[in-house]
């Protein structure tokens, strides 16, 4: 158990070690009060008190109108950055002669009120990303190179790191060579290729396993050795065999060509490859091709559908509209007499457009609007949750289906859980094609993005955005019904904790939230969105 030290001195506050041998009274839960301006605390009461903790040290910056702060060791910013989230502190300064690590990094970008750090040294793509979101680093020592795998590979900037392919590595690795490639996998984005000097098997399974751990599949190893060995190369067989089965990542060798000179029959192995990959070349192109048709095919049906239901909105007369509510409202009375609906349930009609869309297809109930996408979009609920998955509005089949509602949901009087799907085809812009922009960062932390309009016969409704995240093929956030408000809330907890970015918006238990769902990473896993809703009004048309 370590002490840390809190100081506060000319508008500043201090984080250190204490290195006193005094011990700390155990009454005090590992706390000890030194001074008006001096505390300590354990770093294990630290971790376990987070909370507590951060709403302190936010009082604190108040009251002494705190705006910089100084870390005495590197090590101490994992502890001590979560504290500082809902404070206005602007300047940060780690003392340490140390250089940055990117998990410090990633830290910094939580503080939303952070201008400017400085440190010992940081990688330049740090710097790059730093910049990104407009923080100010000042650093104490010139920026080199850390390790042999960042300079080979030309790794500056931090798009380099985030758009690069392929790269290349000199085995055996060294420290800081294996830190910045656990690094550079977490923060690219694209690599297929890892390019590798010569074979050491246990060099080899470090890369791996290291692959493997930040979840990266789907790769090609390229070892440039000349083996002739038997034993080895039938080692290297059977590794290939093993790696593709469990990881989908292929071993791969590629010999000189002073080597494939000397050995013809090698030659011709590589050239037997080599059609191979034109050919494989040929059926990308092929499905790339398709794909690009497809796409520009939904596009084109899907537009001529939203115009001609423009037109269909813009050529019905009030006396057809009215008609068509009377029809339809009686159809609702019929249907509630039914199911035993109490009376008070029974809404008036009163939004005209999708009114007079009901002649076009009579499983409408609503229309749903998601800013900055292509996601305005009647949505219709059928009996339920397969056929709109394969038919369009006009049902007329097609891969790209139609945004439909739960089939449990209440079109009429919202559940406390309303869930709508669409799908995500080839990210073709259709239907929740688009719906992927609301992962990234620039999108989901503007404002007016967080807001989303879904509109029902009965009433206009405003969202908004609570929670975002991706979550393997599950069913856990489809729920509907509840045992009670406890129970609820447990599950508004669950969907919040996943979130990839903290809204802060409240969620009790009279409220009704939002669902959107669809597929995400080659439909391995769900892309999820979730709102509260904050307005409710008649329309007024």
């Amino acid at each position: 158990m370590k002490k840390v030290l809190i100081s506060i001195k000319n508008n500043e506050i201090t984080f250190a070690y204490k290195t006193s041998n005094s011990s700390i009274n155990n009454d005090l839960i590992n706390t000890n009060i030194i001074s008006n301006n001096e505390l300590i605390f354990s770093d294990i009461y630290i971790k376990d008190n987070s909370k507590i903790l951060t709403s302190f040290i936010n009082e604190l910056a108040l009251q002494y109108n705190i705006t910089k702060v100084n870390i005495s060791k590197m090590e101490l910013t994992p502890l001590i950055i979560p504290l500082l989230t809902k404070t206005n502190i602007d300047t940060l300064i780690i003392k340490e002669d140390e250089p940055l690590t990117y998990s410090t990094c990633e830290a910094l970008l939580t503080l939303k009120n952070l201008k400017n750090i400085n440190c010992f040294s940081l990688q330049p793509f740090m710097l790059e990303l730093l910049d990104k979101h407009h923080i100010i680093c000042d650093t104490r020592s010139e920026i080199l190179y850390i390790s042999n795998f960042m300079e080979t590979n030309n790794l500056i900037r931090y798009s380099n790191i985030y758009y690069k392919t392929s790269v290349r590595i000199t085995l055996p690795l060294s420290l800081e060579d294996l830190k910045d490639l656990k690094d550079f996998l977490k923060i690219n984005k694209y690599l297929k290729v890892i390019h590798i000097n010569k074979l050491l098997n246990k060099e080899l399974e470090k890369i791996v396993n290291i692959l493997v751990h930040e979840n990266r599949t789907n790769l090609k190893i390229i070892i440039h050795e000349n083996i002739s060995d038997e034993k080895t190369a039938t080692y290297l067989k059977e590794l290939n065999k093993t790696y593709k089965r469990k990881y989908h990542i292929t071993l791969s060798l590629e010999y000189t060509e002073e080597y494939l000179d000397k050995n013809l029959f090698s030659q011709t192995i590589i050239n037997m490859l080599k059609v191979c990959g034109l050919i494989i070349c040929s059926l990308v192109i092929l499905v790339v091709t398709y794909i690009g048709v497809s796409n520009y095919i939904a596009l084109k049906d899907v537009s001529k559908i939203k115009n001609e239901l423009a037109e269909v909105v813009e050529n019905t007369t009030p006396e057809e509209v009215k008609e068509i509510i009377e029809e339809k409202q009686i159809e609702n009375e019929k249907k509630a007499i039914e199911e035993e609906t109490p009376k008070k349930d029974i809404k008036l009609i009163t939004n005209h457009k999708l009114v007079s869309l009901l002649p076009v297809n009579k499983d409408i109930i609503g229309e749903l609007k998601v800013n900055n996408t292509n996601i305005d979009y009647p949505v219709v609920q059928t009996k339920d949750n397969d056929y709109y998955l394969d038919y369009d509005l006009y049902h007329k089949k097609t891969i790209n289906g139609w945004i439909f509602m739960d089939y449990r949901n209440n079109p009429m009087n919202l559940d406390k859980n309303n869930i709508i799907y669409g799908h995500n085809v080839y990210y073709s812009g259709v239907m929740f094609g688009t719906l992927y922009k609301v992962a990234n960062y620039d999108w989901y932390t503007n404002p007016d993005n967080q807001i989303i309009t879904y509109n029902t016969l009965y009433e206009n409704m405003q969202f908004k955005i609570f929670s975002i995240y991706r979550v393997p093929k599950t069913n856990d956030y489809l729920r509907i019904y509840f045992k009670d408000d406890l129970d609820y809330l447990n599950f508004i907890d669950m969907i919040t904790s996943r979130s990839i970015y903290d809204f802060n918006v409240p969620v009790s238990a009279k409220d009704k939230i939002l669902t959107l769902s669809t597929c995400s990473d080659n439909g391995t896993k769900r892309l999820i969105v979730h709102a509260v809703l904050i307005q409710n009004e008649a329309d007024t048309n």
